[in-house]
């Protein structure tokens, strides 16, 4: 009997080590020697103030979270992600009966560029949207913290989107 309970525990451990379980994360596409990146303010060309504060910080925290490659500033970088916001729009989506907007959506149009530190350019795109909804209020101050909000949220996704197209689809 314990022959047979050793021998089942020795199966058991060599399945288990051969199942396929191996940690994950830490495979990236980038071009060789890209091993810290600096992630200036964005560029703001819109009339909306303060816009491309959230974009900054999203992506900042993206990749200080990540730690795959370090986060530091322009001086000390291997590679530089800069961003202009070219554009952001908001428009009503939906109206109640009487005419006034219940919800809004907001647009925002980035133009990104990554490049190493000679000014190569790895990567471009431009023309990278991403569009919110918010409720609309008949309060004035409650508006603008509903939009603010959505610029917020707006400026996380861009960040996670980013983040996955930069260490998976470079």
């Amino acid at each position: 009997m314990l022959l047979v309970k050793k021998t089942l525990s020795v199966i058991t451990m060599i399945l288990l080590m051969g199942c396929g379980y191996q940690m994950v994360g830490k495979e990236t596409h980038l071009p060789p020697g890209i091993t810290s990146i600096a992630i200036p303010t964005f560029q703001n060309k819109t009339f909306e103030p303060g816009i491309e504060i959230p974009f900054t910080q999203g992506l900042l925290k993206e990749f200080i979270l990540d730690r795959r490659v370090k986060v530091v500033d322009r001086a000390q970088a291997d590679s530089i992600l800069e961003g202009v916001v070219t554009n952001f729009y908001m428009y009503a989506v939906s109206f109640d009966l009487s005419g006034y907007a219940q919800e809004y959506q907001t647009l925002v149009v980035l133009d990104l560029t990554l490049k190493d530190r000679t000014g190569k350019v790895f990567w471009q795109e431009n023309g990278f949207t991403e569009s919110r909804w918010f409720r609309a209020s008949s309060q004035i101050l409650t508006n603008e913290a509903n939009k603010q909000i959505a610029i917020q949220e707006t400026g996380r996704f861009v960040a996670q989107r980013l983040r996955t197209r930069f260490f998976y689809n470079f």
